[in-house]
């Protein structure tokens, strides 16, 4: 089989990743020559669909389906456009995406199916945070602890051209699920656990069957499932949640392919879900069984002769990166990393039956890295606010 992925930075290296895990062959496009997926796919294109339609149709025709790896509105709108009546299955839904792009529309359509969210400003109390409703990741994101940083996060969220969401900040520990519909019904994969570094970014995911109680396992796949179905979702989402001492709380959806989470289930579960995805919209089933192991995927970055955990905008600075197995002992590496250099980055992927196994392999992976090349110290940070 032949993927082509569109859009050539974290995503597209996540969607690589995936396939080469799957034995699917890959086609990477992007506008920029320097986009790191090129370096690791099968057959790279430096070409922008928005532009060139004619060439990209050309190669989507030799493909057996088609995924956008990125976020930029027009870019999908033309996707969208030109494989909408072809025979070339798109791997995405841009009804759903657009209502995931707006927290404040998908948070009515949350409430709508009794999700439970944090508590809304004001009644919820300070501290809180202030984000913008259509901005990816930790962009534009604030803790606010009284009514002079909300003012300074509203500007921020001005700055952005953005509408403010405002809600009560809840602590606990962060988790994701994906969910794959196919416009009717929809299945809920498997529990991960993010972790942040510093600037609030994704440094780690831990996969692994005690994230959480299997109660709460339960009803986290039925929020993906019901909202998933609420939408009509014909493609793949995440759901992104925090497990606080009173339960679950749904800070937001995305219905695109994720980075990180999809490659740490992979590792420990077997579950591949750019395959099942890809299965799905042709109407075909994996037959994979969902394995029970562990996995930790972390990012880290070494300069000034330090090495770091990092979240993945830094990773995503990441030049030429190759996959790499057994790098300093992971089971696999996407990296920049050469003998020598002064500054390189990677993503680590571990696996093993336990999490207490997965640790110590983690833990001997730093170690040896920095004995092999003679670096001091390993910083890994994380939130001031937890």
């Amino acid at each position: 089989m032949r993927l082509a992925i569109v859009g050539g930075a974290l995503q597209g290296m996540e969607a690589v990743y995936l396939a080469n895990k799957a034995g699917i062959e890959t086609v990477v496009l992007d506008r920029k020559a320097d986009a790191p997926a090129l370096s690791i796919c099968d057959d790279p294109f430096v070409l922008d669909p928005t532009k060139d339609p004619e060439s990209a149709m050309g190669i989507f025709e030799g493909c057996d389906a088609v995924i956008p790896a990125c976020e930029e509105l027009d870019l999908l709108h033309c996707l969208d456009g030109m494989l909408r009546d072809s025979d070339i299955p798109l791997l995405f839904d841009m009804h759903s995406y657009e209502t995931s792009c707006s927290k404040n529309r998908s948070n009515e359509i949350m409430e709508s199916v009794g999700v439970p969210l944090p508590g809304k400003w004001p009644e919820c109390g300070f501290p809180v945070i202030v984000k913008p409703s259509s901005q990816s990741g930790s962009i534009g994101v604030s803790v606010a602890f009284d009514q002079d940083e909300v003012d300074r996060g509203l500007d921020v969220v001005r700055s952005l051209n953005d509408e403010p969401v405002i809600q009560e900040f809840v602590h606990g520990k962060s988790v994701s699920i994906e969910v794959i519909g196919n416009g009717t019904t929809a299945r809920s994969f498997v529990t991960t656990e993010v972790v942040l570094d510093t600037n609030y970014d994704c440094k780690m995911v831990r996969c692994n069957p005690d994230i959480m109680s299997p109660e709460d396992d339960e009803l986290f796949g039925r929020i993906g499932r019901d909202v998933a179905e609420s939408m009509g979702l014909s493609a793949l989402m995440d759901v992104e949640a925090i497990l606080t001492p009173k339960g679950l709380r749904v800070l937001e959806i995305d219905a695109r392919i994720p980075s990180q989470t999809p490659a740490a289930i992979q590792a420990a579960t077997g579950v591949n879900l750019l395959e099942e995805l890809m299965f799905t919209a042709l109407g075909k089933e994996t037959g994979r069984a969902r394995g029970d192991g562990s996995s930790v995927y972390r990012h880290v970055v070494m300069k000034d002769g330090v090495l770091r955990a990092c979240g993945e905008k830094e990773f995503g600075h990441v030049r030429n990166p190759r996959l790499v197995k057994g790098f300093f002992g992971s089971d696999d590496a996407i990296t920049d990393y050469e003998p020598g250099k002064s500054e390189w980055r990677a993503t680590l992927i571990t696996s093993g039956r336990t999490e207490a196994e997965v640790d110590a392999r983690c833990d001997s992976e730093i170690r040896r890295i920095l004995d092999e090349c003679s670096i001091e110290e390993f910083v890994d940070g994380s939130p001031e606010v937890v």
